[in-house]
């Protein structure tokens, strides 16, 4: 498991592999396109299993992770690894279980399991100096963008909700039409979230490409650093969201995002506190909570 570096410019994460793929011979290109089409098939090999299976010599394999900008092959099972997770659907979480066959106890276990090692591992290469520098940029942005969709809508709520609550010029895009109106209007001045797992989902990729194009500063919330969304942020936190079960667990990427309210509620905490005070009398005598 390759260790996520603290702090990176998006485009020196990766070798541009679009096109150092493209620049191999059609020979090549043929004999090496099963592997990254399908990486969970061939991530587990060494060098000789990997030639092996594509009837190719072990020096041949190396050339050519070489010539992708790869600095040696355990690099490039690295990359296989990251594109597996982005690749991943709910049929291939659910086949990584190891309780198969076990009661449905084991499963629960497993999954909880799961969750503690994402959140520490997420612990373990937390930058809380990077989650404090965003909270001062949400708090000087004119406007603040969050786009999410599909799942990744709770997150994106949740987030909303709380810089609402401390007064913060917010807004939640989670359809297509929203992300794609409100992000052709970002500027400058403007500060973009966008948060997607896996292989990245159309509107909010797009979303956070056109807003950058138009000068917003763009943070990205992903779970691999191939993701589309870590390629065309300005900066990118990564949390797991894997899982034995079906779907994405998001108990990691709930944590960081719970980070980020934490820090901004603190950035100014005299006037957040000014802001709960009057809160507080809503939420202990308001019409929206039951009494008895």
């Amino acid at each position: 498991m390759p260790v996520i570096p603290k702090s990176v410019v998006p485009s020196q994460k990766r070798p541009n592999l679009s096109a150092a793929f493209a620049l191999l011979n059609r020979k090549r290109q043929e004999v090496f396109r099963p592997v990254l089409e399908n990486p969970r098939e061939f991530v587990l090999l060494n060098v000789r299993e990997l030639a092996h299976k594509l009837k190719i010599d072990p020096a041949t394999a190396i050339r050519i992770t070489l010539k992708m900008g790869f600095g040696s092959y355990r690099e490039f099972q690295h990359h296989l690894h990251e594109l597996s997770v982005a690749q991943a659907t709910s049929l291939d979480t659910m086949r990584t279980s190891t309780a198969k066959g076990s009661s449905l106890s084991a499963h629960v276990r497993e999954a909880v399991d799961r969750d503690v090692r994402s959140l520490q591992k997420f612990r373990n290469t937390l930058d809380v100096d990077r989650i404090a520098a965003l909270a001062k940029r949400i708090h000087a942005a004119k406007k603040i963008l969050i786009l999410g969709g599909d799942l990744a809508t709770n997150l994106v709520g949740f987030l909303y909700y709380h810089l609402m609550l401390l007064g913060l010029p917010s807004i939640s895009a989670t359809s297509s039409g929203e992300a794609a109106h409100l992000s052709r209007g970002a500027a400058k001045d403007d500060l973009i979230i966008a948060i997607s797992f896996r292989r990245g989902l159309r509107q909010t990729v797009e979303g956070l490409r056109q807003a950058r194009a138009n000068g917003a500063y763009c943070v990205g919330i992903a779970d691999t650093l191939v993701s589309p969304i870590a390629r065309f942020a300005d900066e990118c936190f990564i949390a797991s969201v894997e899982t034995p079960s079906f779907g994405a667990s998001y108990t990691a990427p709930m944590c960081l995002v719970n980070g980020i309210v934490t820090a901004c509620g603190y950035f100014h905490r005299q006037s957040t506190m000014d802001l709960l005070k009057k809160a507080a009398d809503e939420q202990r005598h308001g019409f929206r909570w039951y009494q008895d």
